[in-house]
């Protein structure tokens, strides 16, 4: 059977949601669904009252995708009927042409390649028309199920890794609250300080944008920073020469933090490598004082719910939100003795251990999906070993 390619604009409708003034927010009325809460569930919502044509009405089940500074592929799991916000496109597709789990892996194949493209841009974002216009390998339906199932076997698997990741940071969490209280209530009455006052240094990455390379030195951005790591895997890269002038103004080392600051706020990492690597505006550098605070007791500090909450309202109210330096300097910061620091460290590098090795194999996992995925939608022959 030959290859059938189709574009995205002949088997679905991509519908972008409405500007909502915030005079048109209400206490009750629909749920407005805006990119913050589709990737962070906690978000809370806005609602409204203002009546919206059904083509910007989202149903559970329906498919959407971000599109502007967060480009993701995202299914609606409310209860309930709720309105799309603008810079989201709301996805109907033709049954008759695709299946909907086969178009959701390749809307997000689609953005994974968008993305590489977007690096180093402001405000990164997916013109309409392109999208619409992006072919992609479309077989016949009965294919594109099996194709979808073996994906789905692979991504349930991936789903389960990044779940017990969260519960070992759930347990830090616990860990830290047990130890030392809430932060910001300071039950304890431990000694109050702030960012500025514990770090022998703060600062953020290169403003203007780096030369990029296709290898080099690692150039990370916010994406780069997870929650209580960093990512390598998908890094971009500058020349010695470029480095070097970067590295004047931002160079981490063993032991520094890291929080993203533009677009996703608040992730926290320590570095753990003595490998060269530099980073761009969107993450924050805090090199603190060893002889005042651990690494690892900022980095838990700074990853409670409490800290975070705090960073982000400290962050611009806009559509892409930024934390500066400013306001990181000002965080506050409870001093614990320094034994008592230790102590943390100790108990929670042995989750570090557990999370590591979930690391690796949800790595691996992410790699046998790339694979897959590229093979899948490159219309290449399917393995059967595979399924």
């Amino acid at each position: 059977m030959m290859s059938q390619y189709s574009t995205l604009g002949e088997v679905a409708r991509f519908t972008n949601g409405a500007a909502f003034k915030s005079s048109e927010w209400s206490e009750d009325g629909s749920r407005i669904i805006r990119i913050q809460n589709l990737t962070d569930s906690k978000k809370p919502f806005n609602r409204t009252r203002r009546p919206t044509p059904s083509s910007i009405q989202v149903h559970p089940g329906d498919l959407l995708v971000s599109w502007s500074a967060t480009l993701g592929v995202f299914e609606w799991q409310g209860p309930d009927v709720a309105v799309l916000n603008q810079h989201i496109f709301r996805v109907e597709p033709d049954y008759s042409k695709v299946d909907k789990l086969y178009l959701r892996y390749a809307l997000v194949r689609v953005l994974d390649q968008a993305q590489r493209h977007l690096h180093g841009a402001t405000m990164k974002h997916v013109n309409k028309g392109d999208l619409l216009a992006t072919r992609f390998f479309a077989p016949n339906l009965s294919e594109q199920r099996r194709i979808a199932e073996v994906l789905g076997r692979i991504d349930a698997l991936r789903a389960k890794r990044r779940k017990a990741m969260a519960l070992l940071d759930d347990l830090t969490q616990s860990i830290f609250t047990d130890m030392f209280g809430e932060p910001i209530a300071n039950p304890h009455c431990l000694r109050e300080s702030t960012v500025e006052e514990i770090a022998e240094k703060v600062t953020d990455g290169e403003h203007l944008t780096p030369k990029r390379e296709s290898e080099g030195i690692k150039l990370l951005s916010a994406r780069n920073v997870r929650s209580g790591h960093l990512d390598f895997g998908n890094v971009d890269y500058v020349g010695v020469d470029e480095y070097e002038r970067i590295k004047r103004r931002c160079d981490p080392r063993r032991g520094d933090v890291l929080i993203s600051c533009s677009g996703t706020i608040g992730r926290v990492a320590p570095v753990e490598t003595d490998e060269p690597f530099t980073l761009v505006r969107s993450v924050a550098l805090i090199r603190p004082k060893r002889d005042v605070i651990t690494t690892g007791y900022l980095a838990g500090l700074l990853q409670t719910s409490a800290l975070k909450a705090r960073m982000l309202q400290r962050a611009n109210a806009s559509s892409q939100a930024n934390l500066f330096q400013g306001q990181i300097k000002a965080l506050p910061v409870l001093l614990p003795p320094l034994e008592m620091q230790k102590e943390f460290d100790q108990r929670i590098n042995q989750l570090a251990r557990l999370k590591s090795s979930h690391q690796t194999h949800l790595a691996e996992l992410d790699a046998l999906f790339d694979s897959a995925q590229h093979r899948a939608f490159s219309g290449e022959l399917w393995d059967d070993s595979l399924t």
